[in-house]
């Protein structure tokens, strides 16, 4: 059953030599070099979250991508192997504003998870969802379908461009500013800093940003 969203995002037009070619050829440059540079790391995590309990490497989940269509958006397993279904029992522990669930000590985390969510680890597979082209990576967060839902209008306009593995949002202290502002960033970047040099800073400030761990749970 289509959602009364679907179909009605429409795309940002592409008017520049950047936004139209130099953009992609940013992403799988981008992508191919980081899986090639930190393969080792990938393998390492693999086997740390093997090892853990037992269950799936990869998590993956259905994401609202560019103009409103699904994609299969995927991640280090961070959480127990039946964390989504423990999700509406902990409502009532969500510390964040808006549509969006996120608990700083969320029980459902694991040892190896923790690590990987400090240190934003769990996002490296992503790298692939940027090489099959259902992400860049500059661009809005990929959102949920039930988040989506509970957008306003003039929110669901960060859905009118691919979504990102980093954006304005990343480092400006992530889950610590809150929902309208970050739907505000992401307006910015839409409208102002879809450009080579903005795409170069924010991914440089995305280094330090993950280093600091600031704002990531």
């Amino acid at each position: 059953m289509a959602r009364a969203w679907e179909g009605a995002i429409p795309a940002t037009a592409d008017k520049t030599l950047y936004q139209k070619y130099g953009k992609r050829a940013l992403d799988v440059t981008g992508a191919l070099f980081g899986m090639l540079v930190l393969s080792p790391v990938f393998l390492a995590l693999m086997i740390m979250i093997k090892l853990e309990d037992g269950g799936p490497i990869f998590y993956c989940s259905e994401r609202v991508g560019k103009t409103g269509r699904g994609f299969r958006f995927i991640k280090f397993r961070s959480m127990i192997p039946a964390a989504d279904s423990c999700r509406d029992n902990l409502q009532n522990l969500n510390e964040v504003d808006g549509p969006v669930f996120k608990i700083e000590n969320d029980p459902r985390i694991t040892r190896v998870g923790r690590i990987l969510r400090r240190t934003s680890l769990d996002e490296l597979p992503q790298f692939w969802n940027v090489l099959i082209g259902d992400m860049t990576l500059v661009g809005p967060r990929p959102p949920i379908a039930s988040e989506v839902e509970k957008y306003e209008p003039w929110q669901r306009r960060r859905l009118s461009v691919r979504p990102g593995i980093t954006c304005l949002w990343q480092i400006s202290g992530r889950c610590r500013i809150g929902f309208d502002e970050w739907m505000r960033l992401d307006m910015e970047y839409i409208d102002h800093h879809r450009t080579f040099s903005s795409d170069i800073k924010i991914l440089l400030r995305t280094i330090p940003a993950v280093i600091s761990g600031e704002g990531a749970y």
